[in-house]
């Protein structure tokens, strides 16, 4: 019995000299400073396959965060301006909202200018965006011309729009003045929102966007041509009636055809890229169609903008022409598009079907029937061909946003 006794002590003497032997199971001994278990995990420290708290996937919170920044700055330095200008031109000034030197009069041209600057700024500065970089290979004169048909089609959408707001408000408040200070503010915030508004805008273009806001554009502008036309009867004639009869409204309709003419061809930049990008994909069969749909659309633009150049009192074969030559365009592609755009979904060959049955329909109804007059057929052929191209644009950009 004395032996065991005598051999416990040994045995006793050797544990101090290897703690981690009475530390319980391996999976629960000590664990190495590189592999401490997400539990326990020290704060900032980031568990495995997860994305750490300062860093962020590309295109996502940082370069929004920083779009808006760069936004409400914009934004500011326009109140600012706007501000400025407002106490000098309304000193000792009482103005109403609307008619005259009016705070919508004034502020309508405030973000016309400071809305063409903040357009500038800001699509200059996209370039620099991951998926905007292919823009810093254009041409010095190609980037100029898209940047100031991006910049004049949202400058002028905003100037529409703070005009119809006006001009809503002087009729709720009919006879209403309001002080220096009022109507510096007035403008100053009129003028940041417009901004805020612009920068935020062009800063995200894409294709799918351009074509949202030359269908907007187009509406606005011819709308706003109606309503302040100097001839109450232009309807009983055709639509380029608005750009022959003088005035604001009809430099305004020339204007916006010019612009709109333009813009086209700056979106046909993207279609370029998009069907490209469609065509190295293996989703379209035919390699030349990128060049052929663009060519297609830089010929619309610049017909629709030969229009507005050429109005109907300055010479009616020219106009003519220009407009005969944009349908034509039109049609042929529309026709066409089954062996151009070969590999899109079938769904869109319909509806390319169904627009050009549309357009034979209205024209047909126009002539010979005389169900109605020229006004209602060209309404409906503008309907028709921006639909389409609005239809047409937002496939293509789907189509490889998803294959992207």
């Amino acid at each position: 019995m004395t032996e065991p006794a005598s051999g416990i002590p040994a045995a006793s003497a050797t544990v101090p000299a290897d703690p981690p032997a009475l530390a319980g199971p391996p999976s629960q001994g000590p664990t190495p400073p590189d592999s401490t278990p997400p539990d326990s995990a020290q704060p900032g420290s980031t568990p495995p396959g997860s994305t750490p708290p300062g860093s962020t996937p590309p295109g996502s919170q940082h370069r929004r965060l920083a779009n808006e920044s760069e936004a409400l700055l914009a934004a500011s330095s326009a109140a600012v301006v706007a501000g400025l200008a407002g106490l000098l031109l309304f000193f000792g000034r009482t103005p109403p909202l609307w008619g005259g030197v009016s705070l919508g009069l004034v502020s309508a041209g405030a973000v016309l200018v400071l809305g063409l600057a903040s357009a500038y700024i800001g699509y200059w500065r996209s370039r620099y965006q991951p998926d905007q970089h292919w823009r810093l290979g254009l041409p010095a004169w190609k980037f100029i011309v898209d940047a100031s048909t991006v910049a004049l089609v949202h400058a002028l959408i905003a100037a529409i729009a703070t005009v119809a707001v006006f001009l809503l408000l002087q009729r709720s408040f009919q006879g209403l003045t309001v002080d220096i200070y009022a109507a510096t503010v007035g403008m100053a915030v009129v003028s940041g929102l417009a901004a805020y508004w612009i920068y935020l805008s062009v800063y995200d273009i894409s294709t799918r966007k351009l074509s949202g806001l030359l269908v907007l554009f187009m509406v606005m502008s011819i709308v706003a041509s109606m309503a302040t036309s100097q001839d109450p009867k232009w309807w009983e004639y055709h639509f380029s009636q608005l750009g022959t009869v003088g005035g604001a409204s009809s430099g305004l309709f020339n204007l916006s055809l010019i612009v709109a003419g333009f813009f086209i061809t700056t979106f046909a930049v993207y279609l370029d890229r998009d069907l490209r990008s469609l065509i190295a994909q293996g989703v379209l069969v035919k390699p030349w169609s990128a060049g052929l749909c663009s060519g297609a659309f830089v010929a619309m633009g610049l017909l629709l903008a030969g229009v507005g150049v050429v109005p109907l009192s300055v010479s009616f074969l020219i106009h003519t022409l220009f407009a005969s030559g944009m349908a034509v365009v039109f049609i042929l592609l529309l026709l066409a598009s089954p062996f151009i755009l070969r590999g899109l979904p079938r769904r869109f060959f319909l509806v390319c079907g169904s627009f050009l049955a549309a357009l034979i329909v209205s024209l047909v109804l126009f002539y010979p029937v005389g169900y109605f007059n020229l006004t209602a057929f060209e309404l409906i052929a503008f309907v028709i061909i921006y639909g389409w191209i609005a239809v047409f644009i937002r496939l293509l950009d789907a189509l490889a946003t998803r294959n992207d």
